[in-house]
């Protein structure tokens, strides 16, 4: 299949995404689509994550990484049906699309929660060298809690995603930066971003508060994925799934 057709089957469109949705991709870097994650599916999604980080215990996110003061979660594309929707998101992919500008696959998909006292991450970007004139990954936050300023929301430098990488400018990429705006949205809310900005965690400043998020990430075809999803997939879910679906996975056989 090639990238047309497979979004066409999976339903992008060419009013799957606004204008105004796009230049905010192209001008700053990221944009925000508030209520893409229904109640219903939004409750699947939540009951989902706890039932895994319970069953996981310690080993949970083993197969990309983990990180200290945080809940994580990776593999999600076989651990249940409810992630399906997530990486075959019209509107989503859509964006990704925009951003990418030619045919890519699925990353990764993880999930991620700060808890009470941790999450503060240094700026940084998901590409490890500076712009080249084309955009290899990007990627979306899914929340599934509200993203709050006390509570570890994502912060990113619009415009950022042009240039070099944070290590190389700044003194201190753990600090604020002047430029930095804050994710501040409400849960069912998706963020789609170029994965070039920089970008990080905050730290969660609450007592008891949860922001449990997924990442569901995407390169340019012919990059490594974060998780080779050959190697993960497995039957059931390549059965389950469209030939489409399969196309983002890159498992396709043959």
């Amino acid at each position: 299949m090639d990238m047309t057709q497979v979004l066409d089957d999976l339903g992008v469109g060419n009013d799957s995404l606004t204008e105004e949705k796009k230049n905010e991709l192209d001008e700053r870097g990221y944009t925000v689509l508030p209520g893409l994650i229904g109640d219903k599916w939004l409750a699947a999604l939540r009951e989902r994550f706890e039932d895994l980080c319970d069953k996981e215990g310690v080993a949970a996110g083993t197969e990309v990484h983990q990180e200290a003061g945080t809940r994580r979660l990776a593999d999600l594309v076989n651990k249940g049906e409810d992630f399906d929707r997530v990486y075959t998101n019209p509107t989503v992919l859509a964006a990704i699309h925009h951003v990418i500008g030619r045919d890519f696959k699925l990353s990764s998909l993880n999930a991620r929660d700060a808890l009470p006292g941790e999450g503060h991450q240094k700026l940084h970007t998901d590409w490890s060298n500076d712009y080249d004139g084309r955009f290899h990954v990007a990627n979306s936050i899914w929340l599934l809690d509200d993203f709050t300023e006390d509570n570890g929301c994502t912060r990113l430098v619009p415009g950022t995603h042009r240039g070099q990488q944070p290590s190389s400018v700044l003194k201190d990429a753990m600090a604020s930066h002047p430029k930095e705006e804050h994710l501040i949205a409400s849960a069912g809310t998706v963020a789609v971003f170029n994965s070039h900005i920089w970008h990080g965690g905050t730290l969660n400043r609450t007592k008891d508060s949860k922001r449990r998020a997924l990442h569901c990430y995407f390169a340019a075809r012919g990059h490594e994925q974060q998780l080779n999803q050959r190697e993960y997939i497995r039957y059931e879910t390549w059965k389950r799934i469209s030939r489409a679906a399969r196309h983002i996975l890159d498992v396709e056989l043959g």
